[in-house]
């Protein structure tokens, strides 16, 4: 079976697939984002680090198109973030299962290409060849007729990004795709988020673990606006990381890496 092939995204006008100037977000009246300014930059792995509860996931949500900003200027491929959906693949950190759901795995994956060929369109070689690189990738080819409902998390969780690099896109939104994962899972996913900007694609990431954040390009450190943003070793100071997390979440002893509470929850 073929590799997933190279992507071939659409000439940007500059250097970053999205850019923010003055953006605040939220849901209703409830603001999650303050004024702030950031920038995605294309081709490189992004990672949004910050306390539960900072904006992380919402600005993912903007990003993709799904919240429109109360206040500033957001784009995404030099436009409206909405009229660029159909660049954008964005995997949620949990996505609901009712037990029993006659899923399979394999079509679960092949949902990554209804963009293109609709709920009930005939899938070409280019498709078929797609899914099963994706599913091949993530190591799940062995689970194509398991029911999803059947899997266990991290399982779960290979599945739903390989429906996501299934399809096609320029820009790769993961929701913690790394949180509460077996080894076998947190080692492919992350292989997938690394190779991907060898393809041409653009990756952002939300964590809460210092250590993904620093492996990344480009770093967003939010807590309620964007406090830094940059390369990780300018972004994750000690004195960035006290500001967004407060001096009571830090532990420092000799210059050791500070320690941050376990978060498993979504910001809003």
């Amino acid at each position: 079976m073929p590799e997933l092939p190279a992507h071939s995204p659409t000439v940007v006008a500059d250097s970053n697939v999205a850019v923010a100037r003055g953006v605040t977000l939220g849901y209703g009246d409830h603001v999650a984002i303050r004024p702030s300014d950031f920038v995605i930059p294309t081709g490189k792995i992004t990672a949004v680090i910050g306390p539960n509860g900072s904006g992380k996931s919402t600005i993912l949500n903007a990003i993709a198109g799904l919240l429109n900003p109360t206040t500033g200027d957001l784009t995404t491929f030099g436009e409206e973030p909405r009229n660029a959906r159909s660049r954008v693949s964005y995997v949620l950190q949990y996505t609901p299962v009712t037990q029993g759901t006659p899923i399979t795995v394999a079509e679960v994956v092949a949902m990554g290409r209804y963009p293109l060929t609709g709920l009930f369109g005939r899938m070409s070689d280019k498709d078929r060849d797609r899914i099963a690189s994706a599913m091949r990738e993530l190591a799940i080819t062995d689970l194509a007729g398991r029911h999803l409902s059947e899997l266990s998390g991290g399982q779960r969780q290979r599945v739903y990004v390989a429906q996501g690099i299934a399809q096609e896109h320029d820009l790769l939104l993961l929701d913690e795709p790394l949180t509460g994962l077996d080894l076998v899972s947190a080692q492919a996913i992350d292989r997938i988020i690394h190779a991907e900007p060898e393809r041409g694609c653009s990756v952002v990431l939300t964590t809460h673990d210092l250590e993904e954040a620093k492996a990344a390009d480009h770093v967003l450190l939010v807590a309620g606006h964007v406090v830094a943003q940059g390369a990780p070793d300018e972004v994750l100071s000690m004195a960035n990381l006290r500001e967004a997390y407060g001096l009571g979440a830090l532990h420092e002893e000799d210059g050791a890496t500070p320690h941050f509470p376990t978060e498993h929850h979504h910001d809003h």
